[in-house]
């Protein structure tokens, strides 16, 4: 969509946010520890950054939601021991999350996994604007939490959120592909980064209640294909060593 399309639209879209924003149900982070470990053998430390979608907001218990199937996917393919802890709150951009993280001085972790993204599309932060701010929280992971790679989850086929009605799904998707894009081309320029495409179904029936969060088969699907890059990729190739148990 152009700028001047984008503009023309501006007041019908202020509109139809502000409308949806007041009749989405506001659904509650899930139930569940933040941190624990699955698996047996050797440790591999995962710290998960990020959003909504991080925290798991439309299940009921952090089992069900990313970071229990991230982490028993992970220990099920990689035969480790994964020590793992969530740092994610509702409703945050990227530069929160750096706040988050700064506030939450988390355990040391050789693995990031960041879920981030919709919160930057919703405030209308500029993709290249949203990329220097990941690199800054890159950088805060490495020196900080001893983090030595990042995975970024995509940013979701916004367009086809149900909860959004047209032309907002239409325009906040274009934005979130254009963010999207934006990341997968940074995170190509690093050895520390990288950016996992994922194709899911996403019909109502693999959403959350509100229309807007996913539901828990997404959150199975991404957890999965995350932990099977980290472990078919990662563990190998960046000749991980043995930490302390």
């Amino acid at each position: 969509m152009s700028l001047a399309l984008k503009l023309a639209l501006a007041p019908l879209l202020v509109v139809q946010a502000v409308a949806t924003r007041r009749r989405a149900p506001v659904l509650p982070e899930p139930e569940g520890p933040r941190q624990g470990q699955v698996g047996a053998g050797r440790v591999l430390r995962v710290l998960i950054v990020g959003d909504s979608s991080a925290a798991g907001v439309g299940v009921r218990t952090q089992d069900e939601a990313l970071a229990g199937h991230l982490t028993r996917a992970l220990a099920r393919c990689s035969g480790r021991r994964v020590r793992w802890q969530l740092v994610a709150k509702s409703g945050i951009t990227t530069v929160q999350a750096l706040d988050l993280l700064k506030q939450s001085a988390p355990s040391p972790a050789e693995i990031a996994v960041v879920v981030l993204g919709v919160n930057d599309v919703i405030d209308q932060v500029p993709s290249h604007r949203a990329v220097q701010q990941r690199a800054v929280l890159v950088d805060w992971l490495r020196e900080h939490a001893g983090v030595r790679h990042a995975v970024f989850a995509p940013l979701p086929p916004v367009h086809r959120f149900p909860l959004l009605p047209q032309p907002l799904r239409h325009v906040m998707g274009g934005d979130a592909r254009r963010h999207d894009r934006a990341v997968a081309r940074w995170a190509a320029t690093r050895d520390d980064v990288s950016h996992l495409p994922i194709d899911y179904a996403l019909g109502p029936e693999h959403m959350a209640d509100d229309g807007f969060h996913p539901g828990e088969p997404v959150y199975r699907a991404c957890g999965e294909a995350l932990a099977n890059h980290v472990a078919g990729r990662l563990i190998t190739t960046n000749n991980d060593t043995e930490t302390t148990p």
